[in-house]
């Protein structure tokens, strides 16, 4: 059996997919919390389990033997270290907790490359960069590299692990939509009034899922993987995405220094929308930087 948490995410809805395509036929548990809308019309057994609660992540866990962690949260906000630390950090702990009492065989644990310091920015990003883990450190990087340790402590108690960073994940099926989905919708739709200098890592989710099933397969216990893909600026994704759609998007490009000026009125908005602010203070000191790089190890 073969089980995968965050199953109804973007990430989670493609490895589904990848599993049950296999030429070997397997056992999938996916493990949602409630949306069920990406596995709808696939031969899955659906498992509800709520990352707080070790009884219910047991029950998901038992017979199961490779789980891939996929659920978290995603948060660019410099005030939800409350929300990311129970999603991240001790939902991973109980995560680890119940691979351990399961007797499940082998973790492959979905963390971040933003978990990793970014600086310096001159130099490829790899697997041996430092962890961000201070309390100054923006809530979502810490809660991805607090949320590793669990995976390394639970590795020290004998659970056989591996640990894969992707960077920024796009693909389809995404229901929801993913973070960075809603920001492509955004664009689409012409709702973002100017497009900002700099760029991202970006890495198509089928490939993660891949590296995923790979890793589960090949990959020494303990090792990790950053999975990326491609370096584009917001200006070269904008392009992409009126070209597929056919819409016109803003081809207003302003400065960070520009942009920050207006970050009070992104967050409010966000806030009255009830979505997630594309652009943040952590986004462009962290992400959006003109010469970040992912350097993966291959495996």
């Amino acid at each position: 059996m073969i089980a995968v948490t965050g199953a109804s995410g973007l990430l989670g809805a493609n490895l589904v997919r990848e599993l049950l395509a296999q030429a070997q036929r397997v056992q999938v548990r996916a493990v949602i919390h409630h949306d069920q809308r990406a596995l709808v019309g696939l031969d899955v057994e659906v498992s509800s389990a709520d990352l707080a609660d070790p009884a219910s992540l047991e029950r998901a866990f038992t017979g199961v033997d490779v789980l891939y962690h996929l659920a978290g949260l995603i948060s660019l906000r410099m005030d939800d270290w409350e929300d990311v630390q129970r999603v991240n950090v001790l939902g991973t702990r109980n995560v680890v907790e119940a691979c351990l009492r399961c007797g499940v065989k082998r973790l492959v644990h979905v963390g971040s490359v933003q978990a990793r310091r970014p600086r310096p920015f001159d130099r490829p990003l790899d697997e041996d960069r430092p962890l961000i883990t201070g309390p100054a450190a923006p809530p979502y990087e810490r809660s991805k590299a607090l949320g590793e340790l669990e995976v390394q402590k639970g590795l020290e108690r004998g659970l056989d692990a591996v640990i894969l960073l992707p960077s920024g994940i796009l693909g389809p099926y995404d229901f929801r939509p993913s973070y960075l989905g809603a920001a492509l919708q955004q664009m689409q739709r012409g709702d973002l009034p100017a497009l900002i200098t700099g760029g991202y890592d970006w890495v198509d989710a089928r490939d993660v899922a891949a590296g995923a099933l790979r890793a589960a397969n090949v990959a020494p216990s303990g090792s990790r993987y950053i999975l990326s893909g491609h370096w584009l600026s917001i200006r070269e994704v904008a392009r992409m995405v009126a070209q597929i759609s056919g819409m016109p998007v803003s081809r207003l490009v302003v400065p960070l220094w520009l942009a920050k000026l207006g970050l009070p009125l992104m967050d409010t908005l966000a806030r009255w929308n009830g979505s997630q602010p594309l652009y943040t203070r952590h986004a462009q000191r962290v992400g959006l930087q003109p010469s970040y790089n992912a350097c993966p190890r291959h495996a």
